[in-house]
């Protein structure tokens, strides 16, 4: 029997299909191939268990100075049938100071307590296995913690809040504050057999690319920058920003922004006239006094006479750049290397799973060659793992013959798990070459980017959009060509301070307040002397009277700065590193100032048995970083990967010789033509409307009146799926969060539970008051659904 071409080429693909599927099926039977890897979650076939318990989170942010504060909120709850461990990796700045948390079940706040990190993980077990809800908070790097909660009972509302302070440092006047909202996938080549513990939340459940959170999320933010603010912006997203006063503001992300949790929150600002904070502040404890100084640096002189320079670009073309990051590191590279003298030289080494050089050695930047590397860049589409390492150790092994300085150029999205191993073979091999580290994407880990550049005396640099590389191109020339200040000495004459961080001061490139911490004893009394050479290379100093500043207790958030800046640089060298000294000092540091480290956890138990001990556990899914594509997770054609798996039921049986030829590849006959769907109409009966809480009911009325034609939407697609759905009487039972979003919603007296799944989406995404008392409520909308003909 011949079938016709289209009908051979059709099974090829179904052939090609269901043999990658064979070999994925057998690579999971191979445990010892298997590696600790990310993947696409998969919808469970259980309908007893909720396998998305995380329903929103959200941050506080209040700005003083140069200090915030940070109040990150999550809320989960188990609309399933049976107890559940919920697993949530998320991330954070890499300079927060994680100082508190604290659990709420009903009416009962459980506080938590800081422990060595092995004896939380153990209360948290016994816990578990007793039938008591438990929450325990982990260190997995610097920026990524992970948090369990176990034991959530059907119908529970468990809140965790955990608290931070983190230092801001103005960069050429201008203040950024990031808030972090997602982990990407990380690379892997550890055998899943072999690898530690620690290193488990690498396996995470991702969604597909383009799909939203399946949790809202909420960020606001309280300026308060004791000088008048020129100027706020929040490039990352849509937000509404208000002046309350000429040093005051206050900052909320857009209701559209519900499902906005797959981007860094960027919020930057300016004061009037480019001024920055700087002086010294003070605080007076019990046992310790702390201070922290941040003094102007000199202006930058900018100097015609720019030696010639030598620059290794190592450029990361893995999967996880493939379209916008890769497109963004083309725009920034082709400026960078468009840019450079005749008089320089330079080199191109790409790496994904290995790694591709342009020339053996460094070329002239002649025009000839530049057009050249920009072709070697521009062919590049990515794909495979991401082997930084070996680029890396690659790249510092070439030779060069020639007298001029060297610096390294790193093009990122940062996206392994190597990040204690790439920082000691940058400490132990650059030499006296600069190592310059650019973060490309939407959400990228800056623990390595900006770790990178700190071992490599260089500076960090993201880069968020192809519209950005023009300009951080010029910033990274301009950084290069006159540094700030060289040669840096920091003398206290009269001031007694012990312990003070860092123990010496780098180079300044960067236009930033020169920052350092410590403690003091007596009386704040005598002088702070800065000394160094500007970029002109003229002497230059600077004195500080110690007697004009204060001790206030609003500073009592430098003791957590000083420990976590402490603790950040014995982390450098001793990043997950069991045992030590070193890790003996972080465990000792984390439980003197109750921070959160990576030898140290919070823990907080209910003391009441609520379950039998035996919870579903279930890993909450994350959403791809905004850009970042499906690649990133590995696996080939991973959303056909997924319909298959989800698709278990699909016919692959062939089709007939006779078949219409026009049908869809894996249908043997043509699509029926739908019929017209009938009008839907809702209305909101709001005399019967129930409010358990203190919100205005006709705020509330307003609000679901106004989106009504959102819901009808749902209805019009159970319509489709369902055409004899006649309409009725049902109710929205919706729970409110602190911060006004929906945390949980029902559908009663309508059993569809698409329609029920569509209707949530939409609600979770409304503003809805907030309740004074700053307590979560309830409040059951009545809704009459009419469908006409």
């Amino acid at each position: 029997m011949n079938f016709p071409a289209h009908t051979v080429a059709r099974w090829v693909l179904i052939g090609m299909l269901i043999l990658c599927t064979g070999i994925s099926a057998g690579a999971e039977t191979d445990d010892a191939d298997k590696t600790l890897s990310p993947y696409f979650m998969v919808e469970s076939d259980d309908p007893d268990v909720d396998r998305l318990p995380l329903k929103s989170t959200g941050a506080e942010v209040k700005i003083a100075g140069v200090i915030a504060d940070v109040v990150v909120t999550q809320v989960y709850q188990n609309e399933g049938e049976r107890p559940l461990e919920a697993i949530y990796v998320f991330p954070a700045s890499t300079r927060a100071a994680v100082y508190g948390m604290k659990m709420t079940i009903g009416e009962r706040t459980i506080v938590a307590e800081i422990r060595e990190r092995e004896k939380a993980r153990k209360e948290y077990e016994a816990a578990k296995q007793a039938g008591k809800s438990a929450s325990l908070l982990e260190q997995q790097r610097p920026n990524v913690f992970q948090m369990n909660v176990a034991n959530i009972l059907p119908g529970d509302l468990i809140q965790v809040e955990l608290r931070y302070t983190e230092l801001l440092t103005p960069t050429d006047g201008t203040y950024q504050f990031v808030y972090p909202t997602v982990v990407g996938p990380r690379y892997s080549n550890l055998p899943e057999e072999t690898a530690p513990a620690s290193e488990d939340w690498v396996q995470n459940p991702y969604l597909g690319e383009g799909e939203a959170p399946t949790y809202t999320f909420d960020f606001t933010a309280a300026i308060s920058a004791g000088m008048d603010i020129e100027k706020i912006t929040c490039p990352s997203h849509e937000a509404d920003i208000r002046f309350d006063g000429p040093a005051e503001a206050t900052v909320r992300l857009a209701d559209e922004e519900s499902a906005g949790g797959n981007r860094d929150v960027i919020l930057k600002y300016r004061l009037t006239g480019g001024d920055i904070e700087s002086g010294l502040l003070l605080y007076e404890g019990e046992k310790e006094n702390f201070f922290l100084l941040m003094m102007q640096p000199p202006a930058r002189v900018e100097s015609d006479r720019i030696p010639s320079r030598e620059y290794i670009f190592i450029v990361d073309v893995s999967g996880s750049m493939r379209g916008f990051p890769l497109d963004t590191a083309k725009a920034l590279l082709t400026d960078l290397i468009g840019h450079l003298r005749p008089t320089d030289r330079f080199n191109v080494l790409l790496f994904a799973g290995a790694s591709q050089l342009m020339a053996e050695t460094s070329l002239p930047a002649t025009s000839e060659n530049v057009n050249r590397a920009t072709r070697f860049i521009d062919q590049q589409r990515g794909g495979g793992g991401t082997e930084l390492l070996p680029a890396l150790q690659r790249a510092l092994d070439l030779s060069t013959d020639t007298d001029i300085s060297r610096s390294m150029v790193v093009v990122t999205d940062g996206y392994v798990r190597v990040e204690t191993e790439t920082f000691d073979l940058i400490r132990n091999r650059l030499g006296e070459a600069n190592l310059f580290a650019f973060g490309i994407g939407s959400s990228v880990n800056r623990f390595l980017i900006e770790g990178m550049a700190r071992v490599g005396m260089g500076e960090p640099f993201v880069v968020t959009k192809p519209a950005e590389a023009s300009q951080t191109a010029q910033k990274f020339r301009r950084y290069i060509g006159a540094p700030v200040l060289t040669g840096i000495g920091l003398d206290f004459d009269g001031f007694d301070t012990y312990a003070v961080e860092p123990p010496s001061i780098p180079d300044l490139l960067a236009e930033r307040p020169l920052t350092a911490f410590g403690k003091w004893r007596g009386k704040p009394s005598g002088t702070i002397h800065l000394t160094g050479i500007t970029g002109g290379g003229k002497r230059h100093s600077k004195t500080l009277q110690v007697n004009r500043y204060r001790p206030e207790p609003s500073h009592a958030g430098l003791r957590y700065l000083w420990a976590r800046h402490r603790i950040a640089l014995l982390s450098d060298y001793n990043q997950l590193a069991g045992g030590g000294a070193r890790a003996e000092e972080i465990t000792r540091l984390g439980l003197e100032y109750n921070l959160l480290t990576a030898f140290t956890s919070f823990v907080a138990i209910d003391s009441r048995v609520r379950a039998d001990g035996k919870p579903t556990t279930v890993k909450q899914p994350l959403p791809l970083p905004q850009g970042v594509p499906e690649t990133a997770v590995g696996g080939m054609a991973p959303r056909m990967a997924r319909s298959l798996r989800a698709s278990p039921q699909m016919n692959f049986a062939p089709p007939m010789a006779e078949a219409d030829s026009s049908a869809s590849p894996l249908v043997s006959r043509p699509a029926k033509k739908e019929p017209a769907l009938p009008r839907v109409e809702i209305k909101h009966l709001s005399d019967k409307m129930v409010v358990n809480g203190p919100p205005s009911p006709r705020a509330l009325a307003e609000i679901v009146e106004k989106h009504l034609s959102e819901l009808e939407a749902c209805v019009h697609r159970s319509l489709a799926r369902d055409p004899g759905f006649t309409g009725g009487e049902g109710k929205l039972k919706v729970l409110i969060g602190p911060n006004g979003r929906a945390t949980a919603i029902n559908l009663l007296g309508i059993t569809d539970t698409s329609l029920e799944q569509c209707m949530a989406d939409r609600i979770r995404k409304w503003r809805l008051p907030e309740a004074a008392d700053g307590k979560p409520y309830t409040v059951t909308f009545v809704l009459a659904v009419t469908v006409r003909s």
